[in-house]
C-alpha cells in the first residue's frame, strides 16, 4: 500500500506546528517530513531531524538538480522539501505529515494531487498578532512582514481540502486529528 501524504499549513503563528506536532505524537504511523532550509538553527532543534540545515549554496544546488518537490523563498531564507524524502516514505508504504508554508502545501498538491491540505487558520488578524509579539522571535520589521504575508495565505488557503480556525488548541487539535484519522483509515 502507498502511503498518504498529509499537509498541515497556515500563517505564521496560526498553531500548525503546535497541532503537528500534536499529530505526530498521537499517530506513530506518521513520519515527520523533514524539509530543508537555509536559515539559522534555532535552540534546541537539530539537523536531520527538525531540518536539513544547508548554506544557500548547498540549497541552490539541491534546487538545480530538481531535488525538491517544492521550494520557497521566505523572509530571506530559503525552504524545501526534497523528493527523496517523499518518494521514500511512499514506496515504503508510510504515511507522510508536512509542516510548510501555503505555498508549498499548494506545490505539494499540484505533484501529489492524492495529498489531503489542511489549512490553520488564525481566529483574527489581531490575535494573529498578539501570537507573533508573544513568540519574541522578530524584530518589528519581520513581523510586519509576516502579518503582511499572513494576508496572501488567507486567501489561498481557500485552496485548501479543510481549514479549521485555531481560537481554541484542543479543539483544533481534536478537529484536524479526526481529518487525519479518517483519511489514513480509508483505502
Amino acid at each position: 500500500m502507498r502511503g498518504r501524504l498529509i499537509v498541515v499549513s497556515g500563517p505564521s503563528g496560526s498553531g500548525k506546528t503546535t497541532i503537528a506536532q500534536a499529530l505526530l505524537h498521537a499517530n506513530p504511523e506518521l513520519a515527520f517530513s523533514i524539509s530543508a532550509t537555509t536559515r539559522p538553527i534555532r535552540p534546541g532543534e537539530q539537523h536531520g531531524k527538525d531540518y536539513y540545515f544547508l548554506t544557500k549554496d548547498e540549497f541552490l544546488r539541491w534546487r538545480d538538480a530538481g531535488a525538491f518537490v517544492e521550494w520557497e523563498e521566505l523572509f530571506g531564507n530559503l525552504y524545501g522539501t526534497p523528493v527523496s524524502e517523499v518518494e521514500r516514505a511512499l514506496q515504503k508504504g508510510k504515511h507522510l505529515l508536512f509542516d510548510v508554508d501555503v505555498k508549498g502545501a499548494l506545490s505539494i498538491k499540484r505533484r501529489y494531487p492524492e495529498a489531503v491540505l489542511i489549512f490553520v487558520a488564525p481566529p483574527s488578524p489581531e490575535i494573529l498578532q498578539q501570537r507573533l509579539r508573544n513568540r519574541r522571535t522578530e524584530d518589528e520589521t519581520m513581523l510586519a512582514a509576516r502579518l503582511a504575508r499572513a494576508a496572501m495565505e488567507l486567501e489561498l488557503g481557500k485552496q485548501f481540502d479543510y481549514s479549521v480556525v485555531n481560537d481554541d488548541r484542543a479543539r483544533a487539535i481534536t478537529t484536524v486529528q479526526a481529518i487525519v484519522k479518517q483519511h489514513l483509515q480509508s483505502p
